[in-house]
């Protein structure tokens, strides 16, 4: 599956008719949108983000209407690779109910640091920009999309 790119105003769909790329703006993740294009109607966001600054991290977590989960992870981290596959899973459980993002703690340490990772792969829910929860270690899809709904159930 390919990763959603993603600037600082929205997330960055490819029409499923017309391959036309729209921008959907972070606040309207959670609407139902067109292409600009051909019209048709976009389907969710199903990929991972991956974030490529501080900008579009900040733009994301603090405008989205969805949950945002964020893997917070890093190139030589082996059971970071080893739970890529269960992310991109869990990217097409949680379509309309949350945004799947990745956090490359080398490329944004500020980012990392803001939230204290110590440790990868960390696994943290935000909504409206406020952490609301974090666990860390590798773990199947199906487990961390529980542990998104316990969370947002708690809060």
């Amino acid at each position: 599956m390919a990763s959603l790119s993603t600037d600082s105003r929205g997330l960055i769909l490819p029409c499923p008719g017309c391959q036309q790329a729209n921008r959907i703006a972070f606040e309207r993740l959670a609407a139902r949108t067109r292409c600009g294009r051909c019209q048709a109607e976009l389907p969710a966001a199903t990929g991972v983000v991956e974030v490529p600054g501080e900008a579009e991290f900040a733009a994301l977590s603090g405008q989205s209407p969805l949950p945002v989960f964020v893997d917070f992870w890093a190139p030589w981290c082996g059971p970071c690779r080893m739970v890529a596959p269960e992310i991109e899973r869990l990217a097409q459980l949680t379509a309309n109910e949350a945004i799947v993002a990745k956090v490359n703690t080398e490329e944004l340490p500020t980012v990392a640091a803001r939230f204290g990772i110590q440790s990868i792969p960390t696994f943290v829910v935000l909504r409206g920009g406020r952490e609301l929860a974090r666990t860390s270690g590798a773990m199947p899809a199906v487990r961390l999309r529980e542990w998104i709904h316990r969370t947002l159930t708690q809060t």
